[in-house]
């Protein structure tokens, strides 16, 4: 299992001086929800902010250590109009918002 701990500190490392949210959204090691908020991504693209992130995370990705990785990269503005941002595609309920869920291909 990766955890959430382990995701955070490499986030950070990624994107120093961001704030960084991450959730287990199962509880089991492999669904997590990652909110990094930084000032530096004021001017990019969503994908230019993600892009260094994916790119670290995609072995891992394929390997199936992480199964499923809902990334928001805002600024500190809008982290504070979206409120939560948390989405669930195998959820239920209030806690699924609407999002893209990316599935590894079958080999």
């Amino acid at each position: 299992m990766a955890g959430a701990d382990w995701i955070k500190t490499e986030v950070e490392n990624l994107v120093p001086h961001a704030t960084v949210e991450v959730s287990d959204l199962h509880g089991t090691g492999d669904h997590f929800h990652v909110r990094v908020i930084s000032d530096s991504f004021e001017g990019m693209l969503p994908l230019e902010r993600q892009r260094p992130i994916l790119d670290f995370f995609t072995p891992h990705i394929k390997s199936g250590t992480v199964h499923a990785l809902d990334l928001k990269c805002m600024t500190t503005s809008q982290a504070e109009a979206a409120g939560e941002t948390v989405f669930d595609p195998h959820g239920e309920g209030e806690k699924q918002f609407l999002g893209i869920h990316i599935r590894r291909p079958k080999e």
